[in-house]
């Protein structure tokens, strides 16, 4: 049986495992210095925190597909690289335009960064096959959502308490999220031995041989190629029903949960961040725990009992926090529900790598995270506006109980062979 220390034995591996740990620690900074932007301009809004967010997604729409294409042309690490550092120099332009009250441009730098992550997060994905082998993919996938657990950890305790400390406050958390990503970029670049300027310029190269012949085959016909993978192999249909049912319940109760909190609790970051600091390290120890055990497991059968347990937990979350907001007591249960809904994303990641061909990996991830993304924007605004009318507390419940029924149903076709 593989062991993570066997995965990361390999430099390549290791270096972008680290790497990703501290930059996703400087992305839950930025991510809660924004959500005080916004309770100090429009307290208890779901809307305007539904806003806020859109500018993280629609360049899944805009930017992904299209970068999804050339990142199936391109040298993966070297794009990686470019990102980390364009993100980071963005991320420094955000506390000038606080301090000159221009929050429009403060979204549109917002925007911009998580266009580049568009080229990150594809390239990502499709170069840990490449760098371990088939037996370990389960593993590696697991450590490379360990990555983004780790970072969230420490980034949300972190950042909650930042935020409220007036000499580093928002502004300060905007320049240590900077420092990340060029500390990435640096480690992404010890990966290989190459050099990265006659990679780069291979890369350009390639780029424009690329431009050339995409005017006379449209990029867009690439994008329709992803799309058509998913519909070509009936493995992927399995995947994007499971991504959006995922997708859909965590966009509606995005929003609304951090209302839910900040009004449950009196604050604006800190107890948020300590809830979410519980939900990651149940994240965290859901994936190394399915890392471990779940090798042996049928990965559709978790899927659905993933989705019971999550479903469950997260009622019964609502339920106390609204009559016992008790930080120790949510906090509790906030680790169960991370604990339930990890063994999803490695199972659908895992399931996804084993499926598409290496040459159509970017382009198949791309267009997923469009469909997947969809499901999240549609949703989260639905249930911001439904929340002017309805209590938060049942819009939670309501999602809680979906996920518990959509799992119960799928355990039940399984066994009787129609799923």
């Amino acid at each position: 049986m593989t062991r993570f220390r066997d995965v990361l034995k390999d430099r390549n591996f290791l270096c972008l495992w680290i790497a990703q740990i501290i930059s996703n620690f400087g992305d839950r900074l930025t991510q809660m210095a924004l959500v005080a932007l916004v309770y100090q301009n429009a307290p208890g809004s779901a809307i305007a925190l539904a806003k806020l967010i859109s500018f993280t997604i629609i360049p899944v729409f805009l930017i992904g597909p299209i970068a999804g294409a050339w990142v199936d042309r391109l040298n993966k690490r070297n794009v990686m690289i470019i990102s980390d550092l364009l993100r980071g120099i963005l991320v420094l332009t955000i506390p000038l335009f606080i301090m000159l009250h221009q929050i429009l441009l403060v979204y549109l730098a917002v925007f911009i960064a998580f266009s580049l992550s568009r080229f990150f997060i594809p390239s990502r994905m499709a170069i840990i096959p490449d760098i371990v082998s088939k037996d370990k993919l389960l593993v590696a996938n697991t450590l490379a959502d360990t990555t983004h657990m780790l970072g969230n950890v420490m980034g949300l305790v972190v950042a909650g308490i930042l935020v409220n400390i007036r000499s580093i406050g928002a502004i300060g958390g905007f320049y240590i999220d900077a420092a990340t990503f060029f500390a990435s970029a640096a480690l992404i670049g010890m990966m290989v031995q190459r050099s990265f300027v006659k990679e780069v310029r291979g890369d350009l190269k390639v780029t424009r041989e690329a431009l050339s012949s995409s005017i006379r085959k449209s990029i867009f016909a690439e994008i329709k190629d992803g799309i058509m993978y998913l519909k070509k192999y009936s493995q992927m249909h399995f995947i994007v029903y499971v991504f959006f049912l995922l997708m859909a319940g965590l966009g509606a109760i995005s929003c609304v949960v951090i209302v839910f909190i900040q009004e449950s609790f009196g604050t604006a970051t800190l107890d948020l961040g300590l809830i979410g600091m519980f939900l990651v390290v149940g994240l965290l120890l859901g994936t190394l725990l399915y890392g471990r055990l779940g090798q042996k497991t049928e990965k559709p059968r978790m899927i659905m009992l993933s989705f019971v347990a999550t479903g469950i937990s997260v009622i019964f979350f609502t339920l106390l926090v609204r009559k016992y907001p008790n930080i120790i007591v949510s906090g509790l249960l906030a680790w169960l529900i991370g604990m339930a809904v990890s063994p999803i994303m490695v199972s659908v990641n895992t399931m996804t790598q084993e499926t598409m061909p290496e040459e159509a990996r970017g382009r198949t991830f791309s267009s997923l995270e469009a469909i997947i993304h969809l499901a999240f924007l549609v949703f989260m605004f639905l249930a911001a506006y439904a929340a002017k009318y309805v209590e938060r507390f049942w819009i939670l419940i309501a999602v809680g109980t979906i996920f518990a029924f959509c799992g119960f149903i799928g355990i039940v076709l399984r066994k009787n062979g129609k799923g």
